[in-house]
């Protein structure tokens, strides 16, 4: 990734003109230093929450030809509704042929509306972050395995996820192993969340391939897993 200066979503239009204009010569920087040709470059867009801004650092940006391009500046204290909005917006102004990557999203429910407006890639600590902290996410909605409710419950975190942790262990266990500070505590609850992100992204690739993505998106929104944001910090 070039090196780019990533402002709060809500700070005033003057600091994210700075910014854009620092970001840019950061880039033409970082594309002349650039020649390593085992890697790709990535060029990022800025510009928070101001559409005209967005538009133009774009154009700035995608002048420069790179093997892909990222949105940053999203999910940094705006609420996700604005975010995705803006999301929709910018994503379209990024080339088509080339790989378009949100930087630091999301949740289930960011990447699968983001992944509707365009975006092919992401990153994001959420799924390794919460399960040291003891939150699962399943299909059925979030689960905080340390609570009292789970003590003596011999089922699986979720009867339909495929993962490790549940096809071994039981949620009583998976508290019982919290409880008890042992370290495999956050590496099952780990391998759980991640194979439950990875899945969700496997469907949503099947969907696009069979040109229903509409449809998955519609189902995923009325499901219990759409609701399952984290409040920044958690």
């Amino acid at each position: 990734m070039a090196f780019d200066e990533c402002p709060p979503a809500l700070a005033d239009r003057a600091y994210h003109e700075n910014s854009l204009a620092r970001t840019t010569r950061w880039l033409a920087r970082c594309e002349k230093a650039w020649t390593r040709g085992d890697s790709s470059l990535f060029g990022i867009v800025q510009g928070g929450l101001h559409k005209d801004l967005r538009k133009r650092h774009a154009e700035e940006i995608c002048a420069i030809d790179l093997p892909g391009y990222a949105l940053g500046g999203y999910a940094v204290g705006e609420k996700p509704a604005q975010m995705h909005e803006g999301v929709a917006e910018s994503a379209p102004m990024l080339p088509r042929e080339k790989p378009r990557y949100l930087m630091g999203v999301g949740t289930p429910l960011d990447l699968v509306v983001c992944v509707g407006a365009g975006v092919d890639m992401f990153d994001c600590v959420l799924p390794t972050r919460t399960a040291r902290n003891c939150l699962l996410f399943t299909r059925l909605g979030k689960m905080t395995i340390r609570n009292q409710r789970w003590a003596r419950d011999p089922r699986p975190v979720d009867d339909q996820c495929a993962c490790y942790t549940c096809r071994n262990f039981s949620r009583a266990y998976l508290r019982h192993l919290f409880n008890a500070k042992e370290i495999l505590s956050m590496r099952l609850n780990t391998i759980h969340n991640l194979h439950f992100f990875l899945d969700l992204m496997r469907r949503a690739r099947e969907a696009i391939e069979a040109c229903t993505y509409d449809v998955f998106l519609r189902d995923f929104l009325a499901s219990p897993a759409a609701g399952q944001q984290v409040a920044e910090g958690a």
